[in-house]
């Protein structure tokens, strides 16, 4: 391992007190349309099928304005460790978690949209130090993708998968981490799987929650399980992808409410929470409301709605579907994902997948849903992708 250089800089969180009013000041303004017409059905999906309902929407709003604390969430951030660095002209912030431990291994952690880092500030503790001596320990970072959070926003386009790829091993070795694991989902199993195909002399292996097939492979010979995944996956990209047509085509357009309305920025994430969780009737049946509101919140102080929806602009589909990974991987798919790949399928990209697991709990972001059983999981996965190097 190499030495850190000094192009890394401390960076600590601190909204002003007139931004967190001027917040307060919008939700308590906020115009709300009426009711959704299905108004009264029974808890479950189909009280959530025109998306947020009014009266849960109108109640974390107000909880947002008169409950949260955002300061407690800043002071836990600057815990973890805050960093900022400039890679090809563009500032990317970093959450860094050193281990105590000897032996840990270097891990980068990549989030997605609509998440931030705040999906990882409950397991990087656990995962740097953990409290059983015999488990894996790593040493921990979590940068916020480019246009995300307090990462900076790019101004001209470019800034894919791929390009952050590079970017990554380019953080990672200014922290003297020259061979180091992955892990992601959503958009972070894109860079992840892009890191594992492009840069095996770095990457040691990856895990990831997507196992991303190549496009145009036969359902022949799938069990009943695979091929129910493979209809699920090509049902949700059909019937219940409007928001990433929308961000992939006008994100500036739609950037406009996100920034503009912290109600409208609410609304829009929250039907993600609620509706990729492995819950029935809305997202706080396993995650906090602190924890989704940390999220929104960070998206909402940054301004950041537009900048993170061009991710779709610039990667939509843009996965090379010819890229194969030779590293050792772990792939978890968990059943209320919204991509789920049967693994004959996964092990055409992936050729060396070590360990493959299918929880029975968890969904889209298993890390604020299932904390405890995603770090074993992860644990569990990484060290099979380490002992594949010996």
């Amino acid at each position: 391992m190499s030495r850190p250089t000094s192009d890394v800089r401390a960076f600590e969180a601190h909204a002003t007190d007139a931004d967190l009013d001027d917040l307060h000041a919008r939700l308590a303004a906020a115009r709300l349309p009426e009711p959704e017409t299905v108004q009264g059905a029974a808890p479950g999906p189909d009280r959530w099928a025109q998306g947020v309902p009014l009266a849960d929407l109108v109640e974390l709003a107000d909880y947002w304005r008169t409950g949260y604390d955002w300061r407690s969430f800043e002071k836990r951030l600057d815990r973890i460790g805050q960093f900022r660095t400039t890679i090809d002209g563009l500032g990317i912030h970093f959450l860094h978690r050193v281990s105590t431990r000897e032996d840990a291994t270097p891990l980068v952690m990549t989030h997605g949209w609509p998440g931030s880092v705040a999906e990882f500030v409950d397991v990087v503790d656990e995962l740097a130090d953990p409290q059983d001596p015999a488990a894996p320990a790593f040493h921990v970072v979590t940068p916020s993708l480019p246009g995300f959070g307090y990462s900076d926003k790019p101004t001209a386009t470019g800034w894919g998968i791929e390009k952050t790829a590079t970017a990554w091993v380019q953080l990672m070795g200014r922290l003297g981490y020259d061979r180091f694991l992955a892990h992601g989902g959503d958009w972070g199993s894109n860079v992840t799987t892009v890191l594992g195909g492009r840069f095996p002399a770095h990457v040691q292996g990856i895990h990831t929650t997507v196992g991303h097939a190549p496009p145009g492979l036969s359902t022949d010979g799938l069990t009943a399980v695979e091929r129910a995944w493979a209809e699920e996956t090509r049902h949700f990209w059909r019937q219940r992808a409007a928001y990433a047509k929308q961000q992939a085509t006008r994100p500036q357009t739609i950037g406009y409410a996100l920034v503009d309305s912290p109600v409208g920025l609410l609304a829009w994430i929250l039907d993600k929470f609620a509706e990729w969780s492995d819950t029935e009737d809305g997202p706080f049946e396993t995650i906090s409301r602190d924890r989704v509101l940390d999220n929104v919140t960070l998206y909402w102080l940054t301004r950041t709605g537009a900048s993170a929806a061009r991710i779709y602009y610039e990667s939509h589909d843009s996965l090379d579907p010819e890229l194969r990974v030779d590293v050792p991987s772990a792939i978890t798919v968990y059943p209320r994902d919204i991509e789920k790949y049967p693994r004959p399928w996964s092990r055409e990209r992936y050729r060396r997948i070590v360990r493959w697991n299918a929880p029975e709990a968890g969904g889209h972001f298993p890390s604020l849903e299932v904390p405890g059983p995603f770090v074993t999981d992860l644990r569990e996965g990484l060290a099979a992708v380490l002992a594949a190097q010996r």
